[in-house]
């Protein structure tokens, strides 16, 4: 919502905007762009005479704002159908759908467009680094050659549902003409009841694309393979098998080859790590291929591609300790989050610090997952709220029990970072993982190790 709210003051209109929780970096993007922000739903918000109001899928019925809007018959529509019918409608759209790696690959993709000087607009799930905004709307030409179908926009294409009147996801709106299917695996316990209600989704989504479209697909994948099963009447190209397009294995500074097949197409020196990052980076050189982009001059941006704030971010390196935000929280991405930062950190120490705060999580539907998710790390320290929004449905104790003296669990904030910064040792890495805010850990953290050194 965001972002959406920067593309509407690019594209000429007065925004202003609510939320119950407003917290970096959006709402310091947004402050710095001059967008008014009001916490809280207040009802007497319709004062303000909006000319329209675009609701975000967190606001449901008996909301006090969205009652208001509905009893005065006031005009409203969803961001998605927002985005879809006032600025996507003149794009060649990009589209990047999957479980996880949605907002990294998205970034990738647009810094591969702008290098090969193509413009493109974009809305990202997040903070890139290289651009610092997660959204833009491109007003200049583009120096290199025009697309035929309208200029690129990357979008970050979501599963999650639309808003309070329209239970469709979010990406059956974007009609794209490039649709990355990243992979696919169960989530959002809150609104699916199975994979198989996200894969009609997924399904939905292959439908709006045209038959000089492109889809570009994981392989292999059971449920993707599914989903294609159902229909697919577009281009199909899948990627990460070795007779086709796949990424070859890392050197020890984490560059690798872009192959087809025996065929060396381009080579990615970088310093991201991880499988994960070498699939996401794959398919953005694929969906820029289809717009025009040759994979040298893919790779050769993703070389200098810096990342995007909360996907391994070092948030600073005190006494010879480093802590890390990432926005990991589901039992797959906090898997291969641990095991890329291995990659870079070998056999020194990793701490995780987990706070299982996504809706499924809290739901518990995945705990089972956690003990295996979290074994790469050397110690596991699990923040359960017992009460209010945040609280989990399930005992963190008895999930991480398999891991044994490794695991702690704590229900308050305080002890827990002074727990580890009690075992934090120069040379470890602490590792916070979230999709909130996390009550602002990670400067804590910070904050206390310096203390810690200054008093030693």
């Amino acid at each position: 919502m965001g972002g959406l709210a920067l593309l509407a003051r690019a594209a000429g209109h007065r925004v202003s905007g609510c939320d119950a929780n407003v917290y970096p970096p959006m709402s310091t993007q947004l402050q710095a762009e001059g967008i008014d922000l009001i916490e809280g739903f207040d009802a007497d918000q319709i004062g303000l005479g909006a000319d329209c109001y675009v609701i975000g899928n967190v606001v449901s019925r008996g909301n006090p704002l969205l009652e208001a809007i509905l009893d005065a018959g006031l005009p409203y529509v969803s961001g998605p159908q927002w985005l879809g019918d006032h600025v996507l409608r003149e794009h060649h759209v990009l589209a990047v759908a999957g479980t996880h790696g949605k907002t990294t690959t998205t970034a990738m993709l647009t810094h591969i467009l702008t290098h090969a000087g193509l413009a493109p607009s974009f809305l990202v799930g997040g903070v890139p680094l290289d651009s610092g905004v997660s959204a833009h709307l491109a007003t200049n030409p583009p120096s290199g050659a025009s697309l035929a179908q309208g200029r690129p926009f990357v979008i970050e294409a979501d599963e999650y549902d639309t808003a309070f009147f329209d239970k469709r996801s979010k990406f059956v709106h974007y009609r794209p003409r490039t649709a990355i299917l990243n992979n696919l695996e169960y989530d959002h316990a809150d609104i699916f009841e199975n994979l198989a209600a996200i894969e009609t989704q997924f399904h939905h989504l292959v439908r709006t694309v045209p038959a000089s479209g492109r889809v570009i697909a994981a392989a292999p994948s059971g449920a993707l393979d599914r989903v294609l099963a159902r229909g697919c009447w577009s281009e199909l190209e899948r990627f990460g098998t070795t007779d086709g397009w796949h990424a070859g294995p890392p050197d020890p500074d984490g560059h690798f080859e872009v192959r087809l097949g025996s065929a060396v197409m381009a080579t990615v020196r970088w310093q991201h790590t991880g499988a994960h990052n070498r699939a996401n980076a794959l398919a953005a050189l694929l969906a820029a291929r289809h717009v025009g982009v040759p994979p040298v001059v893919a790779a050769e941006a993703l070389s200098g591609f810096e990342g995007v704030r909360r996907r391994q971010e070092v948030r600073g390196t005190i006494h010879g300790v480093t802590v890390y935000d990432d926005f990991a929280h589901h039992p797959t991405a906090i898997a291969t989050t641990i095991a890329g930062l291995r990659e870079t950190v070998g056999q020194a120490r990793i701490l995780a610090v987990l706070e299982p705060r996504s809706n499924t999580m809290k739901l518990g539907t995945m705990s089972a997952r956690l003990p295996d998710a979290l074994a790469g790390a050397d110690l596991v320290y699990c923040y359960a709220a017992h009460s209010g929004k945040d609280a989990v449905a399930w005992s963190p104790a008895d999930a991480l029990a398999p891991l044994g003296e490794r695991a702690t669990t704590w229900h308050d904030l305080e002890p827990l970072i002074d727990a580890v910064v009690a075992a934090a040792r120069p040379g470890d890495h602490i590792l916070v993982m979230s999709n909130g805010s996390f009550g602002g850990i990670h400067d804590h953290l910070l904050q206390r190790l310096a203390r810690r050194g200054a008093s030693s």
